[in-house]
């Protein structure tokens, strides 16, 4: 069963870049005391991914963190270099942390694991954005289709802060 509004966060542990290399940092660490926003993507670079969705947060970035948001987080199901790379190449840094979900944990722990094995890509998340306020979801929105950015968009999701 997927997660829903009111649910708290599964305990799950992510890998972030720091200056020091790779580390784990857990949902308490991101989650606890903050309001956050999530947003997650089947993979890093992809076109709907690398062109859309993450676009769309960055481009509103301080709107988003102008409503009583202390973050924006994007999860997927890539390695931590994966994850620093795209980081690194769009821009995107200093504005939205980045939490490789390497094994898929997180997606699974929440039901919103996607079986991307038909496209060479194994188990990768569903994409989705979230409004998570000291570790409890108040707003989950899940795309019907991995190439859409419609409901879990920038746009959509500003609507609900």
């Amino acid at each position: 069963m997927a997660i829903s509004v009111g649910d708290r966060l599964p305990e799950s542990t992510f890998r972030v870049m720091t200056e020091n290399g790779p580390a784990p940092k857990t949902t308490e660490e991101i989650f606890k005391g903050r309001r956050v926003v999530l947003f997650a993507v089947p993979g890093a670079f992809t076109p709907t991914c690398h062109k859309n969705h993450l676009p769309g947060f960055l481009a509103n970035a301080d709107a988003i963190k102008a409503k009583s948001v202390d973050a924006i987080a994007v999860t997927g199901v890539n390695d931590v270099f994966v994850m620093n790379a795209w980081a690194e190449h769009t821009g995107a840094k200093d504005k939205i942390e980045f939490l490789s979900d390497g094994n898929a944990d997180f997606a699974k722990a929440l039901g919103l694991a996607l079986d991307g094995s038909g496209f060479g890509l194994g188990t990768r998340s569903q994409r989705y954005s979230m409004i998570v306020n000291d570790g409890v979801v108040e707003a989950v929105n899940v795309e019907d289709a991995p190439g859409k950015a419609d409901v879990s968009g920038a746009e959509a999701l500003m609507k609900q802060l």
